[in-house]
């Protein structure tokens, strides 16, 4: 069944997308994985070919695109492997911050580098001390004359090693009653004096994307930076957060649909006991229950979708898709690695780097407790 935000011109996009991704990221992305990182050369590719940011106004170079265009490439990067998060991530969780808050002089400085992928940017939020609670960080931000002195540390930054532009969220009034008042976003470029980067972070899973430690002493970042107004940073990351959070969950949907697809294939091909493994009964009612979750998440989520295309503030449903999606997905790759028998557990089957990249969906972007709580504040308790 296809989404009702799907138009021709969606389709043909996700095909000339597809084509590209064919040649230029299934062939690499083992490499990749092995490397650690996503070569720039790629990211310079997406924006040769129009794939980075599309929903940028023209004069900015962009193509002035509805968010379904988004949709699609962020599934067909998921389709290719979890390790490509950080371009969703730069396309439409931080690069909209710039867009909206931004004054003309930012988005005419930034933006059409955004869109050609010279420019890769990361959001600094979580610190070693403080991630759900963003109320609590503590770098700060001291105004001195033309600059902001920035001291403080952030961890798990996607993009952090590539980054050239970083939306950090700081305190410039450590004082403010009650805290989430004193926070501010500015943004920090690549050669900021006093900005260094610290050790590309090991991980479980997503292996090519390069998550990094920032550390920022006595950064000296200019006032001109500052994105929206002082104080106001908290609301905007409130703001964003809707959107950041259906990327997970649209990720999140797409990846089950995938390890679906790779689990059925395998149980039709794989023979035990005389017989294919797919007619087992306790086989067919497994893969019965997994079509129906996924069914279900596609069918809520492209609801979701809809929905935010219109406008609608739509925090308790994005919170709902986001949860219960991630859980639904480490659900399928659980049972999907079950499936697979031994050879499951093998490197050379999909579905075990599948099985140890879907687990972080439920932990960033507000981990699935936050969601809970956010759906409950919405019940009239």
């Amino acid at each position: 069944m296809t989404a009702r935000y799907l138009r021709e011109e969606h389709h043909m996009f996700r095909a000339a997308f597809r084509k590209f991704l064919e040649k230029e990221a299934y062939p690499h992305y083992n490499d990749w994985e092995k490397r650690g990182i996503i070569p720039r050369s790629f990211w310079a590719k997406m924006g040769e070919n129009g794939f980075l940011c599309p929903w940028v106004d023209e004069k900015y170079g962009g193509l002035n695109a509805d968010f379904a265009y988004s949709v699609v490439i962020n599934e067909e990067l998921e389709k290719v492997g979890s390790s490509l998060v950080g371009i969703g991530l730069h396309n439409d969780i931080v690069t909209p911050y710039i867009a909206s808050y931004g004054t003309e002089e930012q988005k005419q400085k930034w933006l059409p580098k955004c869109v050609t992928g010279e420019l890769i940017t990361a959001i600094a939020m979580t610190e070693p001390g403080a991630g759900s609670d963003l109320a609590n960080i503590s770098t700060t931000a001291v105004k001195d004359g033309d600059y902001y002195i920035v001291n403080g540390q952030k961890t798990f930054i996607t993009n952090g090693i590539h980054a050239d532009l970083i939306v950090v969220a700081c305190k410039t009034d450590p004082q403010a009653k009650p805290p989430h008042r004193g926070i501010s976003l500015l943004v920090v470029e690549r050669d900021t004096p006093g900005f260094t980067r610290g050790r590309k972070l090991e991980k479980v899973g997503l292996h090519a994307q390069d998550t990094a430690e920032l550390f920022f002493q006595d950064a000296k970042v200019p006032a001109y930076n500052l994105l929206g107004e002082e104080g106001k940073g908290f609301y905007y990351l409130m703001e964003k957060l809707q959107q950041e959070r259906l990327v997970v969950a649209i990720a999140a949907q797409t990846a089950a649909e995938v390890m679906f697809s790779l689990t059925k294939q395998y149980v039709k091909q794989r023979t035990a006991f005389g017989k294919r493994v797919s007619e087992f009964q306790t086989v067919q009612f497994r893969l019965a229950e997994m079509a129906t979750e996924i069914a279900l998440g596609r069918t809520f989520v492209d609801r979701v979708i809809e929905e935010h295309m219109a406008g609608k503030q739509i925090v308790t449903e994005v919170s709902m898709a986001k949860w219960w999606i991630t859980e639904m997905a480490k659900r399928v790759a659980a049972e999907a690695m079950q499936l697979h028998g031994g050879y499951g557990y093998m490197e050379e089957y999909e579905i075990a780097r599948r099985y140890r990249d879907i687990p972080v969906s439920a932990i960033y972007a507000g981990t699935n407790e936050m969601m809970k709580t956010i759906i409950a504040r919405q019940l009239d308790l």
